[in-house]
């Protein structure tokens, strides 16, 4: 009997609105997320620069996983991830919790970064095509330069196209900390993290239709002041990026596509 439960509530719902919804107020709602989508796809076939997040868009894996488990902590890095996400640490306090876990020395990096990245479907072709239009791109991440640049080889990305996280290691090539003065190494605002990394490229730069591409809460925080943030659930969907973003896409296809 409790099984009929939901679908009584769901039939009841309706009939006890004293003021449903007027068919305008719907159509009014409807061309607002069109709209949105609009603009996106506007922006996006004119950009002169994208800025793609890297674990879980550009690539499939999140690097830094991938990390903690070739060295051994894999679990232990898992676990202080969950709490990071279920707590109220900072970007920057939950990648010093897991960097100080993994302890990764210079030699574990570079043999590390030396492994073939796992490459998003689709991506070569999509960053081909914005390189052959003359579009700015680059690689901006929380994750850390030494195996993003690899990524950035495959893809004819300028090293100077990166942003992302650098290690600090003693005379040794011990771990020892990882630079806070790059932009990626916090969140939380628009003068660091991804925002502050988009905005700093438009002042530079002075581009025009500046877009983030990315699958994670720190891309979404980037527009504004990118022109636009398109949302990438190809390797995983979070709700509140597909729900938040300008434009939300499930494959590089898309994006090809529609730069015609």
């Amino acid at each position: 009997i409790s099984s009929l439960f939901p679908a009584m509530i769901r039939v009841a719902g309706p009939l006890l609105s004293t003021s449903p919804p007027s068919v305008s107020t719907i159509c009014a709602n409807s061309t607002v997320l069109s709209q949105a989508e609009q603009r996106a796809r506007h922006i996006w076939k004119q950009a002169d620069a994208v800025c793609f997040d890297v674990d879980s868009t550009v690539c499939k894996d999140e690097a830094i996983d991938e990390l903690a488990v070739y060295l051994g902590v894999g679990e232990e890095v898992a676990t202080a991830t969950r709490k990071a996400m279920n707590g109220s640490s900072s970007f920057r306090d939950a990648l010093a919790n897991r960097l100080d876990i993994m302890k990764p020395s210079r030699e574990a990096m570079n043999v590390f970064a030396q492994q073939p990245p796992n490459l998003t479907d689709g991506i070569t072709d999509l960053i081909h095509a914005l390189h052959k239009r003359g579009t700015h791109v680059y690689l901006v991440s929380g994750g850390f330069r030494t195996i993003i640049e690899p990524v950035a080889d495959i893809l004819s990305i300028p090293h100077s196209r990166i942003y992302a996280n650098e290690l600090i290691y003693d005379s040794h090539g011990n771990y020892l900390g990882f630079d806070e003065n790059e932009p990626t190494s916090a969140s939380g605002s628009k003068t660091v993290g991804k925002a502050g990394v988009c905005g700093m490229l438009k002042k530079k730069h002075g581009y025009k239709n500046l877009v983030m591409v990315g699958d994670g809460a720190t891309d979404l925080e980037a527009a504004p002041p990118a022109d636009a943030f398109i949302g990438f659930g190809g390797n995983a969907i979070r709700a509140a990026v597909r729900d938040g973003a300008d434009w939300f896409v499930t494959s590089f296809e898309s994006l090809l596509k529609a730069l015609h």
